[in-house]
């Protein structure tokens, strides 16, 4: 069961546990992390979801996806190289640990 680490932009840290399989941006919902808003429920179809992969971690996820994430993205406010969606960020046994840290506001 990974656990992850999410950062707020004001820099509180929510750490949750979270079932393998599961996306990121469900650990958030199911944990009420703030700032993870989730409004389309999942499908790369909003960027309410929008986090910036710790350094030592984006080799592991991979950037945005091509296609809807990477344009999900890149309509995002404050839009980096590290930017993902937690929903297309899937939880494994390899990311437990993993720092995600949460823009100002998700757009």
């Amino acid at each position: 069961m990974p656990k992850i680490t999410f950062i707020s932009s004001k820099d509180i840290r929510y750490e949750v546990d979270a079932a393998s399989g599961l996306s990121a941006m469900q650990a958030a919902v199911d944990n009420a992390v703030p700032g993870i808003d989730a409004d389309c429920g999942g499908n790369a179809a909003c960027g309410t979801c929008h986090v910036y992969v710790d350094a030592a971690w984006i080799g592991k996820t991979g950037p945005a996806r091509p296609g809807s994430e990477l344009q999900m993205v890149q309509l995002t406010d404050d839009s980096r190289a590290n930017s993902r969606l937690a929903c297309q960020i899937t939880l494994s046994d390899e990311l437990d640990g993993m720092i995600l840290r949460m823009p100002q506001g998700q757009h």
